[in-house]
Formats: C-alpha cells, structure tokens, sequence
C-alpha cells in the first residue's frame, strides 16, 4: 500500500509543479522615502512567554505607533504568528507568547547606547557580570543589516551572557554562522547555494552565457561570487565584469565613475544584482538606471522593493527578475490585521504595507497583455480582482522565527515537567542554555506545509520562485510570478517557466541575446586566445583534409542528456544507432583522400552503401515507430502486438541485410578497382578508382533512394500527428533533404570527370549526412539546452491536455 501511494506521489510530481507555477501577480504602493523616512537597519522584537491569556485586543493598542511602512509590515508579521500560536491549544498549554512594539524597538541602537553608558556611570550593571537573575529566556529578532545585528549580539553577550536567545529574520551572512563565536544566535535565511544555481539556471535557458555581476564587497559578496563561480563554470557561462562596490561610502564615491563607465560599456545586456538593499550597492543601482542604463537585471526578492521608482514602458527588452524564496500561501493573515483596525487597514492602505496578490489567470485571458490590462486604468483595473496579503522576505522568516521559538519552548517544557519542583505556581527559570540546545534541534511542519529546520547542516535547500517586476504610473509597482525552480527535480528540470505568463508580462516573446561570441557555423572551429574567457572565441574555418566535430557533439548532448523525454520518447536505442551511423557518414569522406589502392576503392563504395542504408532504415523505424504508438487501439490488436514486440528494431538488420547482399553481388560481377585516367586533364595521369559495375552501383543508390522515399511518405502522413515530441516532421525535412540532395548527385556527376567528380561524391555524401543530422537533430538539441521548461513531463502533460482539448 505505501509502495503505491509512494508511486503515484512520484508521478503527480509534475501536476504538483503545474501548480507551483500557477500564475500569480502582485501589487503595491510605491513609497516616497523622504516622506517616511530611512527604513534603516530594521527592527528588534523581543519575545517571551507568559502564564496569561492573552485576548486579540492587545494587539489592536501596538499598532497606533507612527512609523516607517517597511518596519510596521514586520511587527504585523510577528503579531499574526504569536496570535496564532496562543490561539492553538496544542502548543504551549496554558502559556502564550508576548512582545512589545514601541518606537525603541526600531531605533535601538541609539537608546540601548545610552541605557548603558548611564548604567555603567551609576554601577548598575558590570560587564560579564549578572546582578538579576532572569527567570525568563527571552528571544530577540534582530532586522535586516547583518552589522547591527553583530553589534547586538556583542552588547547583550558582555552584560547579560547566556540570558538570551538572537534570531535574525534578514538574509543569510557568512559570518554569523559560526557556532563557536555566536552559539545563540541563528539565522532563519539559509546560504545561497542554492540561489546561485537557480541563477545559472535561470542565464541558461535564455541561452546567455555573457553575464555582469555587481556584489557588496564584503564576506557575504564574496562567498556568494564563489558559489556563482563554481555554477557559471558548469554550466560554460563567464562573467563580462565583476564590480565590486565597496561598503564604505567615501571610498564608493571615489570609484563610482569607474563603475559606471565598466557597465555602461559592456557588451553584455545581462547583470546579477547581489548585496544588501540598504547599501553603497543599492545607491549604485539606483544611479545607473537614472543615467539610462538599459539592462535585464537578475537579483533576489529582497531588492523587489528596492527598485528604481523609474516607471517602465512597454514594448521594452529590458526588465527585472528577481527570485524569492518560496513557501505556501498564508492563510487568514489579511483578515488578522483588517479585524486590528477595519478603518486603517484597507485594502489601500495594506497596498503600502505588503505585496498584495489575486489570480492574474483571468485576466490574462481578458487581455492579450499587461499592458492592454493597466495602462492608463491602472488602479480601476486592480481594484477589480479580490486580494490576499503576500508574505515575502524578512515577513515570512520572522514568522517562521517566532514558531520555532514555541515549538522549542514546548518540548523542554514538557521534557522537563516531571522533574520540576512544586513551588505553588511559582515561574520556573527556563534556562537559555537548555533552551538554546532544543531550538537548534528543532523541526517542524508549520501551518502552510513547509519544512522548518533550525538546524544549519540540515536545512532543506531553498526553493525560489521567479517573478517579473514592473513599475507603472500613478505609483505601482507590479510583480508577475512567471516559474519556480526547485533544486530537488533532476538536472535539466530544474527550471520551470511559464513561456505564456512571461509573454502576457512582458507584452512580447522576444529577449535579448547576451553571448561573447557567437557560435561557429559548420565547416569552422573555435580558437582561442590567452587571457581570453571560455565564452569568447575566434571562428576559423577547419583545414584542409579535417571536417567540424558536430555530429560527436551531438551524440555527447544526447548521451549526457539521455534520461530528459525529449530522448525517452523518440526511441533512445534508435537515436543512438542513427547518431552512430551519421558519424561513419562523415568519415567516409577520408576513404577519397590520399593514393588509392584496391582495397580502398573496394571500401570506398561498400562502406558509403552500407552505413547510409542503416542511417536511413534507422530513420524509417523512427517513422514507423510513430505511427504505432499513435495508432494503436484497443481493437487493433496486430498493431498492438508489433509495438510491445519491438518489430520496428528488426527493420534496420533486414534492409541493411538486403544492400549487403546486392554489394557483395556487385564484388562477385565487377568489383571497383583502380584505373588510370590519362585523358582528363591533358599533361597529366590522375590514378583514381573505377566503379566497376555501374549498374550495381546505380541499384545501391536506387536502393537508398527507395528507403528514403518510403520514409519520407511515412512520415509526411503522419506529421500532423499529436504529441509534444512528434518527430515525423523533422524526419519529413530530412528525407527531403536527402532525397534532393542524391537527385541532383545523378546528373551532376555524369557530366563531371577526375577530380571534380570525386568532389561531388565527397559533397553529396557530407550534405545528405548533414541534412539528416541538421534537420532531426538540431531542435533536439535545441530544446535540450536552451528551453529545458519544454523538456520535462509538465510541457508533455499540457500539451496533451492542450490536443485534448481541440479536439
């Protein structure tokens, strides 16, 4: 029974993505940063428990305080969480969470100063030294800015020491993972291993391999530079530049118009974002889109609301993705806060607050594009649809903080219930050390379904969501989630993107290409240079006597990728013996180079006959193939019968049986051999092979004419047949390219002598062998490397469901 409930979780993995990537758009109210001030380094909560009950209206009284919007989203955030934890009787019984939400709390830095500065004036409390014993072991959340978040740390640890538990909700710093010197204090954010590869994946599918990168110079930068590194180099993607902009803003200020001019001149149009939102990095970004710097910018969540407030214009190549962490949506929170104060917190008002989303699926079917929905009606357009509040960022890690401090709190509470003394309801002192030992083994499933570890070594790694941003007139900024990725899929299946939201988003499906060199066309080879990158090249045509590599390119592509559907469903036994035929195909050619002797003319002509008719009686077991598979019925039993019985495989030994027969047909009446020409060209004696029968010679290519045209009827019939790798109309293409190209061989070469018409053999055989490789396996390979969403079961499945519905 587990078995099969285990197998149909493994094959409903791609419906499961389906919905993943199920269109979503979000919108918010663009703030005026001089009119709420600096949102600064964020705020710090401090929480802990209490033996009261504690009822919804002491939440109503924190939230009249006047400040910044991006601060106030954060306590809402927190306030929801401890609300739904007091709220469920099944964790922490008879206790619930506090927290107090001043003014202070967001600018603590200042009064925190001074609290101890007058303390250690007056001797109230020495370092290292605890006067008070705490009969509670509270949990600060410290903001956004990993600096401030150290400088907390350093002044509660030297006055209060092993009295307190840290949890930073910003994004994930190098430095603050080291155990031995911060062991209570944990980061919610995991590294960015993971964000790295979705990066690369993400350059990839678009075909870039020309990138920008501008990163805080920093720890964080610079062990994320080194994540990226490692991905680029597999996946053959190398960096235009590398500006590394200084977190001292005196020393930025000197270096500014260096970066600027390195960007400003790159040939690349694509560059990665990665930093702190309230840095010299940030001022940077902001300075280069001011002075009309176009680029697609890559980045992560954090920086959707850090944006320029520069409105956009359709009909744009350039735009922004950014990629967010991804987790189920929150239920009930929007109407939480609404219930706070119904007056204050309308739908207009939570604009400003947090990102606000509704199903964009609709309108996507009344609008051909964004741009058709929300231009010049923006706001009527919005106010249409029924919203829900979107946890992002820091909002979603402080909540997932505030429940991994009471599912920790409620096992060393219990484990330990048994042995405490009874002391007639005095409260007991829960000690930070053992608290601090359960939080970082807690694991749990939190409300919405996802994972939850505290435990660094064993983090899940991140899945992202990938979104579109726009900002619009009359101060909105839009965000359209366009795909997912998701470490946990297999190589090449990672990405999932959504070709029709992006469309819908961007008002058009062209993007702009962002490459060093431009790829090598047949017949040249790429030559490199020192102190050139990887991704850039110089095309020199191959020398004389040497063809391309192509064809063995292919067949690696196609062997590395072997287990994609692209490969699966196309007959990967067949795949790899046409592969393997084309290649000998190219290597005939040799057999004409060089001093000819009687074995060679003897294999110039057998070799040429047999390995063509197995490549093209390959190619009509493909055909047939196809046919069965989509004529099969219940009643067809015949045809049934010859599908599971693998009869097509049997058709590539009995058609190159019969040719091997007529060959050595041709040895047994007149076999080649050499002849000596005297009277093509006058003054010389050109020693070249004779065909020797050239009836048989003729019924060798009659033969293979015949197998291709069969093929090419097969498979013009069934070219209209459904299915997302359908292969007819490529072997179509092919096997009129084939046919074409030995037709014309005929006449050409019987009105040729000498030389050129060993040049037109040689040119028939590599343009025939090339069409076949071209047209069959070219958008292959295509689909392989650069539109890997198309190349997985979710496309197979809804482009069934799209036949499906047509017909």
């Amino acid at each position: 029974m587990f078995t099969m409930i285990f197998l149909f979780l493994l094959l409903n993995i791609p419906l499961l993505m389906v919905d993943f990537i199920h269109p979503r758009c979000f919108w918010r109210m663009k703030q005026n940063e001089d009119k709420d001030g600096n949102p600064g380094t964020g705020c710090t909560f401090f929480l802990q428990s209490v033996h009261w009950p504690v009822e919804k209206e002491y939440y109503s009284d924190i939230f009249n305080i006047q400040m910044h919007n991006e601060n106030h989203k954060y306590a809402l955030a927190l306030a929801f969480a401890i609300y739904e934890i007091n709220g469920n009787p099944d964790l922490l019984p008879n206790m619930s969470l506090i927290f107090e939400f001043t003014r202070d709390v967001c600018d603590w830095e200042s009064q925190l100063n001074s609290v101890i500065q007058s303390s250690l004036k007056n001797h109230n409390i020495l370092p290292n030294y605890i006067c008070k014993e705490f009969t509670k072991c509270p949990m600060a959340l410290t903001g956004l800015n990993w600096t401030t978040t150290l400088k907390l740390h350093t002044i509660l640890n030297n006055f209060i020491s092993q009295q307190f538990l840290q949890v930073t909700y910003g994004p994930f710093h190098p430095v603050l993972s080291d155990n031995e010197k911060f062991p209570y204090l944990y980061q919610m954010a995991s590294d960015d291993k993971s964000l790295a590869l979705a990066l690369v994946s993400f350059i990839i599918h678009f075909g870039w391999n020309w990138v920008g990168l501008a990163i805080s110079n920093n720890d964080q930068g610079i062990q994320f530079l080194s994540y990226l590194r490692r991905e680029m180099e597999k996946g053959t993607v190398c960096f235009a530049f590398v500006n590394m902009i200084p977190v001292n803003m005196h020393l930025y200020m000197s270096r500014a118009e260096m970066y600027y001019n390195q960007i400003m001149t790159s040939s690349t149009n694509v560059v990665i974002l990665y930093g702190d939102t309230d840095s010299t990095l940030a001022v940077s970004f902001r300075m280069w889109e001011s002075l009309g710097i176009e680029k697609i910018w890559v980045t992560n969540s954090w920086w959707a609301a850090t944006l320029s407030k520069k409105d956009h214009t359709f009909d744009n190549l350039y735009g922004t993705y950014a990629f967010g962490q991804h987790h189920g949506e929150i239920s009930g929170f929007k109407n939480f806060v609404q219930t706070l104060n119904p007056a204050k917190y309308s739908d207009e008002h939570l604009v400003k607050l947090e990102w606000m989303y509704f199903n964009c699926e609709v309108s996507a079917s009344k609008c051909k594009t964004l741009k058709n929905c929300s231009s010049n009606h923006s706001l009527e357009w919005l106010m249409v649809h029924t919203f829900d509040m979107a946890f992002t960022g820091g909002s979603y890690d402080i909540y997932n903080a505030v429940y991994s401090f009471a599912h920790a709190l409620h096992e060393m509470t219990f484990q330990i219930f048994d042995n405490l003394p009874k002391d007639n309801g005095r409260e007991h002192n829960y000690s930070c050390k053992k608290l601090c030992s359960f939080l970082r083994k807690t694991s749990f499933t939190n409300p919405v379904g996802d994972r939850v570890n505290m435990n660094q070594r064993h983090k899940q790694k991140e899945e992202y969501d990938i979104f579109y941003i726009w900002n619009f007139p009359q101060g909105l900024g839009i965000k359209v989630k366009i795909g997912m990725f998701s470490p946990y899929f297999p190589n090449g299946q990672q990405l999932h993107l959504s070709e029709d939201v992006l469309e819908w988003a961007k008002g058009s499906a062209q993007m702009p290409t962002s490459a060093c060199s431009a790829d090598c066309g047949p017949g040249f080879r790429k030559s490199w240079k020192d102190g050139m990158a990887t991704c850039c090249f110089h095309c020199k045509p191959c020398p004389e006597n040497e063809i391309s590599n192509e064809t063995t390119v292919v067949f690696l592509i196609i062997v590395k990728h072997h287990n994609t559907p692209i490969v699966k469903a196309n007959n990967r036994t067949l795949t790899y013996i046409l592969l393997i035929s084309l290649i000998f195909c190219f290597l005939c050619p040799l057999l004409f180079i060089g001093h000819p002797n009687s074995a060679i003319c003897i294999l110039q002509q057998i070799t040429f006959g047999v390995v063509f008719t197995v490549s093209v009686s390959t190619v009509l077991a493909k055909t047939i193939t196809v046919i069965l598979a989509f004529k099969v019925t219940a009643s067809q039993r015949m045809m049934k019968y010859f599908l599971v019985s693998r009869v097509p495989n049997y058709i590539i030994p009995t058609f190159t049986l019969f040719q091997v027969i007529l060959c050595a047909v041709w040895l047994g009446a007149s076999p080649p051999s050499i002849d000596i020409d005297a009277k093509s060209e006058h003054g010389h004696i050109i020693i070249a092979c004779h065909k020797g029968s050239v009836t048989t010679f003729y019924c060798v290519l009659g033969y293979l004419g015949t197998l291709a045209s069969g093929s090419f009827t097969l498979a013009f019939f069934s070219r209209n047949l459904p299915g997302a790798f359908n292969e007819a109309k490529s072997i179509t293409f092919s096997m009129l390219v084939f046919c074409s190209v030995w037709v014309t061989f005929i006449p050409v070469y019987h009105s040729t002598k000498g030389k050129i018409m060993v040049a037109v053999e040689i040119f028939s055989t590599l343009a025939s062998s090339a069409g076949m490789l071209g047209c069959i396996f070219v958008p292959k390979c295509y689909t392989v490397l650069f539109r890997q969403d198309q190349n997985s079961l979710v496309m197979i499945r809804m482009k069934s469901s799209s036949h499906a519905h047509i017909s």
